[in-house]
């Protein structure tokens, strides 16, 4: 038995999909702080139990047990304590997939600071606006990154409230903190605040940038219910096991880090591999995997997109036992070959930056490629139409979720919980360091692993927050069996001639043609039509483009599609605009269209 995942869930072991629909649930204690009861309890009762093994491009091959990563952690918090740093203020973390990261979100849980992971593809405005908007006190960030460092140095002048800046890296420039030599300089004696100065489940932990398709970045807020809503991701879906490793391949600045690198497999035992490359390649990845031995692997569907491409015959994956997707559907054709050549099926999970795991294929289920499984327990999963209204199957609804009642709060039972007033009396200074989230939560507080709201924009929040329940903006329908089928975000969905077309319909059967290495289908603008399907391919190695493969690929989608969903327009691209973490940047495809 798991000393501390028993803690949290009553009942861990299900024999069915039904039984751990209708029987899951969470314990939230109302102190709940992962870095407490998480990875110092791991380090009290098994210190020597592995947390984290490392490797890069070069090879190299590091491990951290609980007992160094507790270490570590109090040392640096003690280093923030020293820099003025205090319970609810905003620190921006741009680390890559260095053990820091580890060390510091760990460190911050500690202290009540709120994190915020950034990319290092950050531009030097991406910074500037992050940094002011979050009113963040530190920017802690790698050293040795020539562009970023660039990008820092220029924004540092213009972040108003940004009071240092902490360098991770062999050489740290004059002028910057060495955040080595400072947890390598302070104290490890570091405990537990006294209670009314430890943090609540409900106050800030995290917040996530998360960009739309107009407007700048919205903040999503997470409180100390994230690591414990991903017991679901990594725990039934991930299907991580104790002592084992498992590798999500993704950068910290993205929110799949929370979904695979740390919350629910650190509370179910698990040992998190990392591997901290500068640039993703099929060759790099493969050499990473054959280091690591990963038990279960998990990652975005570029990734398996790219690795069909490669001659796997004289691959050994049999240390795996998991595979798993998320971040973006994950075309049939790709499951079909990736299953041919290795004997593993992926298994694909749905969710956002604003939560945990929302529906996947879990463990009991059968796969049919290109559905997302079903739905996770702990939510009310539902497909709504534009009145708020269930859809039938068949029909395409908006996603939505609503508090199911199966999660035990310590708030609801008989417990010595303080009155809410008396809380904000013990907290009143942090507190008002996040008031404009705080103050105008919605009616979700209650929903274990999904987000406050999007801070400091009230009207955002609402409008997807209707009566406690979440919109969350994608579009999907259900079959027969309770399958749900992604179709696209609702920005995303094509409307031409009067016709509604979901661009990943039309993605999976181009994806069909041994052409094409990967693609993206968007809206192009057209003055007849309103809006044409676009193709934006990359093709695979031995193709070169022309008109003649150009209509082929419109009339294999005929084929293998309604045909008035065929691409009227198709472009060959060297590579797609894509995050750091290979999430395919549909709107930067679009807004390059509309520009034109």
């Amino acid at each position: 038995m798991n000393e501390i995942l028993s803690r949290f869930c009553p009942r861990i072991e299900f024999d069915s999909y039904e039984d751990f629909f209708e029987n899951y649930q969470c314990n939230t204690p109302r102190n709940f702080n992962f870095a407490y009861d998480v990875v110092d309890e791991w380090a009290r009762i098994q210190p020597e139990k592995t947390a984290l093994v490392w490797t890069n491009d070069a090879g190299e091959l590091k491990a951290f047990t609980f007992a160094e990563i507790k270490r570590q952690s109090d040392k640096a918090a003690n280093a923030l304590l020293a820099l003025g740093v205090e319970k609810g203020d905003i620190v921006l973390l741009i680390l890559k997939q260095r053990p820091e990261v580890w060390i510091m979100m760990t460190a911050l849980e500690k202290i009540g600071a709120v994190c915020i992971p950034g990319s290092f593809q950050l531009t030097k405005k991406d910074l500037v606006y992050r940094c002011n908007i979050a009113e963040a006190k530190l920017l802690v960030a790698v050293s040795d990154d020539e562009t970023l460092m660039a990008n820092v140095e220029s924004a540092r002048g213009e972040c108003r409230t940004l009071q240092h800046i902490a360098l991770v890296g062999d050489s740290v420039p004059d002028g910057f903190l060495d955040l080595r030599k400072l947890v390598a300089d302070a104290s490890s004696e570091f405990s537990r605040p006294s209670e009314d100065a430890d943090t609540y489940i409900d106050e800030s932990m995290l917040v996530y940038f998360s960009s739309g398709t107009s407007g700048m970045p919205k903040m999503v807020l997470h409180n100390h219910t994230l690591p414990l809503g991903h017991i679901v991701t990594a725990k039934y879906w991930q299907c991580v096991e104790d002592g084992q490793i498992h590798l999500t391949q993704t950068d910290s600045g993205w929110a799949k880090f929370a979904w695979g690198k740390i919350y629910g497999q650190w509370i179910c035992g698990a040992t998190v591999g990392v591997y901290d490359t500068e640039k993703f390649t099929p060759q790099g990845m493969l050499s990473a995997l054959a280091r690591l031995k990963p038990r279960t692997f998990c990652a975005p569907a570029t990734v398996f997109r790219y690795l069909i491409k490669e001659d796997l015959s004289n691959m050994d994956f049999s240390f795996i036992k998991h595979t798993s997707v998320a971040g973006e559907p994950l075309s049939p054709e790709v499951f079909h070959q990736f299953k041919q050549k290795t004997g593993l099926e992926i298994r694909e999970g749905f969710g956002q930056s604003e939560g945990s795991v929302l529906a996947a294929v879990f463990k009991w289920l059968p796969v049919k490629p290109g559905s997302m499984g079903k739905p996770a327990p702990l939510y009310g999963l539902d497909l709504l139409d534009e009145d708020g209204r269930s859809v039938d199957d068949g029909e395409v609804g908006v996603v939505s979720a609503a508090y199911a009642g199966r999660n035990i709060y310590e708030a609801e039972r008989e417990c010595d919980a303080p009155p809410e007033t008396s809380r904000e009396e013990i907290d009143s200074s942090s507190r008002e360091k996040t008031s404009t989230a705080l103050n105008s939560a919605p009616p979700q507080n209650s929903l274990v692993g999904l987000f406050r709201g999007y801070w400091k924009d009230e009207e955002i929040t609402r409008s997807c927050w209707r009566d406690g329940i979440y919109q969350t903006g994608d579009m999907a329908w259900r079959d027969g069996e309770g399958y749900f089928w992604f179709v696209g975000r609702n920005d995303d969905v094509i409307k031409c001639s009067g016709y509604r077309i979901g661009p990943f319909e039309v993605e999976s059967a181009l994806m069909e043609h041994p052409s094409v290495l990967e693609c993206a289908v968007t809206a192009a603008p057209d003055p007849t039509r309103g809006q044409v399907v676009k193709a934006t391919i990359v093709l695979a190695q031995g193709f070169t483009p022309s008109d003649q493969l150009k209509r082929e690929l419109q009339n294999h989608v005929k084929r293998g599609t309604a045909p008035y969903k065929y691409p009227r327009v198709v472009e060959f691209v060297a590579e797609l605009p894509k995050t750091v973490s290979g999430k395919i940047q549909r709107s930067v495809i679009r807004k390059r269209d509309a520009e034109k």
